[in-house]
C-alpha cells in the first residue's frame, strides 16, 4: 500500500516562549519554562537585615518564598506598588546538582506570553545596557520592538544575594557598634 506523504521543505525554526512584563517603563521577559505561577502583590512579610533588593517573604501554600524587587536588584528605585503589581514565582536552579528553589520577583505588570524565534534573538549588548550584561540572556525582536530576555539564574543567584546580605548585615553591625 503506497501512501502519498506531503512534506514541507521549510527549515524548522525553534521558538521559545517568554513571559513579558514591565519594570520601570521597560519591557523584560523570562522563559516560561522556569515560571511556576503569577500572583497579585499581597501579604508580604519583611525580614530584617536583608539586602535592599529583597522585599520580604510570602507564604505560598505553606512554603516560605523569598520575594525580590527586580527594580532594586537592577540598582533602580524600588517598584511602587499599584493595582497591577504582580509577583512572578520562579524556579531557580541552585549550585547543588538538580536542586531548585522558588523565588518571587516583584514587577510593575505582567504583559503577555510571546513566542520568539531563535533567529530573532540577538546576544546581549556589550555596552549601553541599563542593567548588568550578565543578567541579560539576549535581546528579542518582536514586532519591531526590543524585549530584554533575562538570565534568571544570574539575576536570582542565591550566592550573590547571600553575599549582599552578609555585607548589609556587617554594615548594620558596624553602624550600631559605633
Amino acid at each position: 500500500m503506497n501512501a502519498l506523504v506531503k512534506t514541507d521543505n521549510k527549515p524548522v525554526v525553534e521558538q521559545k516562549q517568554y513571559l513579558t512584563f514591565t519594570l520601570g517603563g521597560e519591557m523584560f521577559s523570562i522563559s516560561i519554562l522556569c515560571i511556576k505561577e503569577i500572583i497579585w502583590y499581597a501579604n508580604l512579610t519583611e525580614v530584617p537585615m536583608m539586602p535592599a533588593c529583597i522585599r520580604g517573604v510570602i507564604n505560598l501554600r505553606g512554603a516560605v518564598v523569598p520575594v525580590m524587587d527586580l527594580s532594586a536588584r537592577f540598582g533602580k528605585p524600588p517598584t511602587a506598588v499599584t493595582k497591577s503589581t504582580c509577583i512572578i514565582i520562579i524556579e531557580v536552579q541552585t549550585q547543588n546538582e538538580g536542586e531548585s528553589q522558588s523565588m518571587g520577583v516583584v514587577v510593575d505588570a505582567v504583559q503577555a506570553v510571546l513566542e520568539i524565534p531563535s533567529s530573532e534573538i540577538e546576544p546581549p549588548p556589550t555596552f549601553g545596557a541599563k542593567i548588568r550584561s550578565d543578567f541579560i540572556e539576549g535581546i528579542g525582536k518582536v514586532n519591531g520592538k526590543f524585549v530584554i530576555l533575562l538570565n534568571v539564574n544570574r539575576v536570582l543567584s542565591n550566592e550573590e544575594i547571600g553575599a549582599m546580605g552578609r555585607v548589609a548585615a556587617s554594615t548594620d553591625l558596624a553602624v550600631t557598634s559605633s
